[in-house]
């Protein structure tokens, strides 16, 4: 469950401040409360129950264990989005955005993978073994590839959903996403089509204050989606082990029963000795009388 948004919070962060009127998209309608000296105002409290549901849908992917990649190539969402995303352990695109990042993801991999073989090279010493030129030259490489694919390193398969600042911006990235199915969530303003993405938050996409209130708030939902998921598997670990436990302490207690029943307990030989006795006190007092019998037919 992701915390409550409060409507305070999001009107100091100035997340109700939309473009100007001549630059609004119709389709935003529903979310604008007024306007005021040429300027859209968002509804904060669609804003606010808007963000909440996003965030609990995040917190769901988040828990199934699938990755959340975050986007963001605007100036002043940069450093707020990278910040966030590693704070949540989830990939994040702040410079370019790779064409085919999505819908050409085998290659993307494969420059990762190079990525990945270079550092070996250094690490091997065949790095060492190249000219100067060459060395030079993989190093540039090396830095392109950290610059464009390095926060998505950790990344080996597509992602459960995206995150956007800006979908005008950002619209390559949206349409290959739609593309192949990947629900969007997505800072929508006054003057982008909502259409576009499955979790709308209507919220100003320019100002960093703004931009940091909701990002921190969905980078939160997707910690507690994961820290949801660790205590899942904790509590699954241990319902096994007890399982486990219980299973066999079953084995062993047919193998007890079956010891036990073989030694004989103490009582037990007690009344065998006893029976033993018995008998043998009859077979005495039977050879006795046989005996007299004899003895008195000799007699005779």
């Amino acid at each position: 469950m992701a915390n409550k948004v409060e409507v305070k919070e999001l009107l100091d962060a100035g997340v109700h401040f939309g473009h100007l009127t001549r630059r609004w998209n119709p389709n935003m309608a529903p979310y604008i409360y007024m306007e005021r000296n040429g300027i859209h105002i968002i509804n904060l409290y669609k804003s606010a129950a808007k963000m909440q549901e996003a965030g609990e849908a995040l917190a769901k992917i988040a828990a199934s264990g699938r990755k959340i990649l975050f986007v963001a190539t605007k100036k002043q969402a940069k450093e707020i989005v990278a910040e966030q995303a590693e704070k949540a352990n989830m990939p994040y695109i702040t410079e370019r955005w790779p064409g085919g990042m999505l819908t050409n993801f085998v290659t993307i991999r494969k420059a990762v993978k190079k990525m990945a073989s270079i550092d070996r090279m250094k690490k091997d010493g065949t790095f060492n073994s190249l000219s100067k030129k060459e060395r030079l030259q993989v190093d540039r490489l090396r830095a392109k590839l950290e610059k464009n694919l390095g926060s998505i390193a950790d990344m080996s398969r597509l992602p459960g959903a995206l995150f956007v600042v800006d979908i005008t911006r950002e619209h390559i990235a949206v349409k290959e996403a739609q593309k192949l199915n990947i629900p969007i969530f997505a800072m929508v303003d006054t003057n982008s089509d909502p259409r576009e993405v499955e979790y709308v938050i209507p919220s100003n996409d320019d100002a960093s204050k703004s931009i940091s209130k909701v990002v921190s708030y969905v980078s939160d939902s997707i910690v507690e989606g994961l820290s949801e998921r660790k205590s899942e598997k904790a509590a699954k670990k241990k319902e096994e082990k007890a399982s486990k436990e219980g299973k066999e302490e079953k084995e062993k207690a047919p193998k007890a029963k079956k010891e036990k029943a073989e030694v004989p307990s103490k009582d037990a030989e007690d009344k065998k000795a006893m029976k033993e006795a018995k008998k043998d006190v009859k077979l005495e007092s039977k050879s006795e009388t046989l005996d007299k019998a004899k003895s008195s037919n000799e007699e005779e």
